[in-house]
């Protein structure tokens, strides 16, 4: 491949990565930094200047002032706005990719939504289905912890095997926005549990809410680990800050006590 012009098969490979690694690791000694580059014809040093341009176009970033390198190219700004509305392209087409240069497939299903069955169970297009949807929960996973420093972001808990990445509106009810990072939450299992059954909500200042259901409870674990939370703002994210927009729909479409005034 050259390694003059970054071409878009380049550039799409640099922005899954990009969504995937927490803001502070974008440097040339990261090693997965340095895997692409070897896939790519890349140096570690082109393509870590390339994830900080593409931090230049996210408003996560900028919002906080911090502004990348801020040189991004017209073709890096076209690949951003791309996958703004198509992230289930994003991940399907970079692990195509990723195969089609010799790059090692690795997937992982999101904590507990594991099946005892594996891709190798079934044939034909069951089994391509099953693959394409462990690669999308991998992807939306990885974005969404990274972005949130791997914490939940209620309770500040970062053992990743206790961590979800879950959905603000459910993966049901929304399609395109399955995989966008904006339409995900760090959290606990035991916090998306309450998050996912409506019994918490967000406010749109990101302040957590929760059920009159929970604060009627009179249970000791309900007093010390839930209701402190009322009122609290949550952790927010280095990037891919929750979409208001979700947040009203979760109030609404989720939270057991309906539209708040």
């Amino acid at each position: 491949m050259s390694v003059d012009r970054w071409t878009e098969e380049q550039l799409k490979l640099a922005f899954h990565l990009y969504c995937q690694l927490p803001f502070g690791k974008l440097h040339s000694r990261n090693s997965e930094i340095i895997e692409l580059a070897t896939m790519i014809g890349r140096t570690p040093s082109a393509v870590s200047m390339k994830l900080v341009n593409f931090a230049s176009l996210d408003p996560a970033i900028t919002g906080t002032g911090r502004r990348g390198l801020g040189n991004a190219s017209a073709l890096d700004r076209e690949i951003w706005n791309e996958f703004q509305a198509d992230w289930e392209g994003l991940a399907l087409q970079c692990e195509q990719l990723r195969q089609q240069l010799g790059g090692v497939a690795t997937v992982e299903v999101e904590v507990g939504t594991e099946n005892t069955l594996t891709p190798e169970d079934f044939t034909g297009e069951t089994r391509r289905v099953v693959t394409e949807q462990r690669i999308k929960q991998h992807f939306f996973r990885r974005a969404v912890l990274s972005s949130y420093r791997g914490r939940c972001c209620m309770s500040g808990l970062s053992e990743p095997r206790l961590l979800i990445a879950s959905h603000i509106v459910p993966w049901s009810k929304d399609k395109t926005n399955r995989l966008n990072p904006s339409n995900g939450l760090c959290l606990s299992a035991i916090h998306d549990r309450a998050f996912d059954k409506g019994l918490i909500t967000l406010t749109d200042d990101f302040r957590i809410v929760l059920s009159d259901a929970l604060l009627k409870r009179d249970e000791g674990f309900v007093k010390q680990v839930l209701l402190p939370l009322s009122g609290r703002q949550i952790e927010m994210p280095e990037r891919f800050a929750p979409d208001i927009a979700f947040v009203a729909r979760h109030r609404v479409e989720v939270f057991v006590d309906g539209r708040m005034v």
